[in-house]
């Protein structure tokens, strides 16, 4: 048994996917829709452990991340496992806690995300369920992206085209806010996905 898989087997969680309990040598740094994070302590690393109901996740993630592993902008995969992976652990800003936090996005940023997505395509895949919480920009200033799984789906998907143009339309201006309150990207996001935000559909 690999030091990782004991790590996960130290992770208890109750019926709803509420964590109780963990490892004192990780720390959660973020919990998704279908994964916990942990940040390894002392590391570089990070895992992501699976909600029981979404496991079948985890090994069409690793393959997505071995296809990327020679493209920069992505996190390298060390170990994967029946129900998490451990890969590179990535310190910056998400896209949403910039817009949030008043960090600047400039169109550099956008290009080089539109950069990283263009290899990634090169690579065989289709980017998808590209949004504001799985960017980053790091502290050099560079941009990493993360939460791969859905890059093999075949239906196109408009989130990243829709992200750009709303950066080049509004963000970009000097009347618009560049720090934006939360509630404000919350309450577009949920009109974005009912498809009622004229010009801007999925």
């Amino acid at each position: 048994m690999s030091i990782y898989q004991e790590l996960v087997q130290s992770i208890v969680v109750n019926k709803k996917n509420r964590l109780i309990d963990f490892h004192p040598s990780m720390q959660l740094v973020g919990t998704g829709r279908s994964a916990f994070v942990f940040r390894i302590k002392f590391s570089n690393k990070a895992m992501k452990v699976f909600f029981s109901n979404f496991e079948h996740i985890a090994k069409e993630e690793a393959e997505i991340y071995l296809s990327l592993k020679d493209i920069q902008y992505f996190p390298r995969i060390y170990e994967a496992g029946a129900n998490y992976l451990v890969m590179d652990y990535v310190e910056g800003n998400t896209l949403f806690d910039c817009l949030t936090n008043g960090r600047l996005i400039t169109e550099a940023h956008i290009e080089e995300i539109d950069y990283a997505l263009s290899l990634a395509t090169d690579a065989g895949l289709n980017p998808s369920d590209i949004h504001l919480r799985n960017i980053l920009i790091t502290p050099d200033n560079r941009v990493k992206l993360i939460d791969v799984a859905r890059y093999r789906q075949k239906k196109d998907c408009k989130q990243w085209s829709n992200l750009k143009k709303a950066h080049r339309q509004f963000y970009q201006k000097r009347f618009f806010w560049k720090k934006v309150p939360s509630s404000f990207l919350i309450g577009v996001a949920f009109l974005y996905k009912k498809g009622l935000i004229p010009s801007y559909r999925l």
